[in-house]
């Protein structure tokens, strides 16, 4: 064997004895690289949030309390967002003077029957008003309820789209908040992969932001395949949250190497 055959023999043979040293999902992936004892994939993974949400107006009003700023943190139950509702909480006074009288009213008339001055009709159409009353303070309350804005979770402010003094429309997107107390990876894999990752199996995630390897679990696989790619989204936990993963940081999928 001449020198020349002789090389790509050699070459041939340590490229395949460094693929078949991987795991069989990986070389079906096509690994481009090693990472320690695990075997890097071709898979993108991004780091998200298990929460987040867009908050919106209720009402049209304007805005008088806006505390945080984009990166703040808050607590569940906090107010971030206050509106100006002078007109509403009018409105509510007004409910609550409406209900009294005709709390009043009803009471004569009750004594009224009971003396016989007064038909039953007549106490019978008072308590209706009554009702009416009840449910007009009962809608109103629930109106002033809508002039703060509270956090459903604990997290931080991704992004504000509305600043302080500015009215705004019923439906308007006011803040981008998450909760990265908890926060996951998502990635795509070929359709063929499901029975090879089950929910429960332990992978790990290099994060190129970070430049370390992080241990994590499937912990959902997507509902529907990609009739066209024929691909579906998996989603894993992280066995530990480390304070240096940001949500929207990516990477690639690894797989143990032994």
């Amino acid at each position: 064997m001449n020198r020349s055959y002789r090389f790509l023999f050699l070459v041939s043979l340590a490229l395949w004895s460094a693929t078949a040293s991987l795991p069989a999902f990986a070389q079906d992936m096509g690994s481009s690289s090693e990472t320690g004892d695990m075997a890097m994939t071709d898979m993108r993974v991004q780091v998200i949030p298990r929460d987040s949400t867009t908050l919106a107006s209720e009402l049209g009003a304007r805005i008088n309390r806006l505390d945080l700023r984009e990166g703040e943190r808050f607590a569940k139950g906090e107010m971030l967002i206050g509106f100006d509702c002078s007109t509403q909480k009018a409105a509510l006074d007004e409910a609550e003077a409406i209900l009294h009288a005709t709390e009043i009213t009803v009471a004569a008339n009750k004594r009224m029957v009971e003396l016989r001055t007064v038909g039953k009709l007549e106490y019978q159409l008072s308590l209706a008003e009554q009702e009416k009353a009840k449910a007009k303070l009962a809608a109103a309350e629930a109106i002033v309820r809508k002039c703060e804005i509270t956090a459903p979770f604990d997290g931080r402010i991704v992004e504000q789209k509305v600043h302080a003094e500015q009215f705004v429309q019923p439906g308007q997107a006011l803040l981008d908040i998450l909760d990265d107390s908890i926060l996951e990876v998502e990635f795509v894999v070929p359709s063929s992969y499901i029975g090879r990752l089950p929910v429960g199996t332990a992978v790990g995630v290099l994060i190129e932001e970070t430049g370390k390897t992080y241990p994590v679990r499937i912990s959902r696989i997507g509902a529907r395949i990609d009739p066209v790619s024929q691909t579906i989204k998996m989603t894993a936990a992280f066995d530990e949250r480390d304070a240096d993963l940001i949500v929207g940081m990516s990477g690639y999928l690894v797989f143990s190497s032994s």
